[in-house]
């Protein structure tokens, strides 16, 4: 059985506000460490912080607790029981704390750890350069600077909302629907229409036609591909025009002054 007194205990050295740890050139010495307690066992154990508090209170010559370790099979059992002056330290109104615990030992194993002990000497003329000191400022200011602010807007900001369709797109499946449900002619009767129109104008191009017969585009240039050719150059490139065997266009009339002219030639 092992007894430990708070001497025996490890506490983490936090370092003095205001001081920096780096040291000029100068006061730096270089000294030989102190190996002498190297064989010496200690164990790295992290208890429950009302352990910790109470034996931050507990003076040097008190004793903290009593470690109890019984080897009875391949993983020792390890216990720790506070002493009865480490429990009545409390403060006025504190619930009281459990007086046994069991530690968990684990291996630690491919790994060599240490303790040391630093020791500060007394006189240091270690200052923080003033350049550093602005650093450590600004970075401060910098992150205590909320990272979305709100702004004051000037003007009126035009919001658009999410659409599952543009108007462009309704439209154009609106006539390609309209298309569809279009009949069918009888043939002569789209031939008639064409010819018709073709009177008119020499070149047309699909959509003209489509407007004109109202038949289904699919439908209408099977019967174009019978009676017209269809221009892939220039100046017509992409417009329907009659065959040959079926151009009938109109002659234009001729008046009677150049019937007159004619027949005075004659």
């Amino acid at each position: 059985m092992t007894r430990l007194s708070s001497k025996q205990s490890i506490k983490k050295f936090s370092r003095p506000e205001g001081r920096s740890t780096k040291m000029s050139k100068d006061s730096h010495i270089d000294r030989d460490l102190d190996l002498s307690n190297a064989n010496r066992g200690v164990w790295l154990v992290k208890v429950p912080k009302y352990v910790a508090n109470r034996w931050e209170k507990a003076p040097s010559d008190m004793e903290v607790g009593k470690l109890k370790i019984c080897k009875s099979g391949p993983k020792a059992q390890v216990s720790l029981t506070l002493s009865s002056a480490i429990l009545n330290l409390s403060e006025p109104g504190e619930e009281p704390i459990p007086k046994d615990h069991r530690l968990d030992v684990s291996k630690v194993t491919q790994q060599t750890l240490g303790v040391f002990s630093h020791v500060i000497p007394s006189q240091t003329d270690s200052v923080i350069p003033e350049t550093e000191k602005l650093y450590m400022e600004e970075s401060i200011r910098k992150a205590s600077l909320p990272t979305r602010k709100v702004k004051q807007l000037d003007r009126v900001v035009t919001s658009y909302k999410p659409v599952s369709d543009h108007k462009n797109n309704i439209e154009y499946m609106e006539r390609k629907k309209a298309e569809g449900k279009k009949a069918r002619d009888d043939k002569d009767a789209v031939l008639e229409m064409l010819f018709a129109a073709f009177e008119k104008h020499q070149y047309y191009n699909i959509k003209d036609l489509v407007k004109i017969t109202k038949q289904p585009i699919t439908y209408l240039k099977e019967i174009l591909k019978e009676v017209c050719n269809y221009n892939l150059k220039n100046p017509h490139k992409n417009m329907w025009e009659l065959k040959p065997e079926y151009r009938h266009y109109k002659q234009p009339e001729v008046s009677d002054e150049k019937k007159d002219s004619q027949s005075d030639g004659d």
